[in-house]
């Protein structure tokens, strides 16, 4: 569309140029014709010169409010983007802490329950092997250790109910 008015310009230009021509007198030698001839010639090239000169600050204007436009929202959109994928980490994070610490508590009670039954085997050990005092205070060492351990998981569990977990509020687009 923007060829089409320098275009315009172009065509006026050479039109008023060949009219003023035809209308000109024949005998151009002397100094009155000619000036007659080239200075509105002169005016009219000036006033399509502020014409282009218009036309293309328009132009860039109007290129430059467009490309300010397309940055902003590409600005925007990566800005989403980065919003959430910023999200999704999180949550993969949490979900990898949550996933360690269910195996790394499934190995610990493994290694309690473990330690449990061998001191209550060397407590029926000693019972059998006739050192009765020794094998019952083993035994009830044992029944103690294990109590105080449901003990200490109790509470860790009241405490972990009791704080509030970090909560991952999904972004939203806004405008989509």
């Amino acid at each position: 569309m923007q060829v089409l008015k320098f275009l315009l310009g172009i065509v006026l230009v050479q039109l008023v140029t060949a009219v003023l021509i035809y209308i000109s007198p024949i005998n151009l030698e002397d100094g009155g014709s000619l000036l007659r001839l080239i200075l509105p010639l002169f005016f009219m090239a000036l006033m399509v010169a502020f014409w282009f000169s218009s036309l293309s600050a328009h132009f860039k204007k109007d290129s430059q409010h467009k490309m300010e436009s397309e940055f902003a929202k590409e600005r925007e959109a990566l800005k989403v983007k980065a919003e959430k994928a910023k999200t999704r980490v999180v949550k993969e994070a949490q979900k990898d802490i949550a996933r360690e610490a269910k195996v790394t508590h499934a190995k610990a009670n493994f290694k309690v329950g473990a330690s449990f039954a061998g001191v209550l085997g060397v407590g029926a050990l000693f019972i059998f092997a006739q050192l009765i005092t020794a094998g019952l205070l083993t035994m009830t060492a044992a029944g103690g250790v294990i109590g105080g351990y449901y003990w200490r998981g109790k509470r860790i569990e009241k405490e972990k109910n009791s704080v509030p977990q970090l909560e991952v509020i999904d972004t939203k687009v806004i405008g989509q």
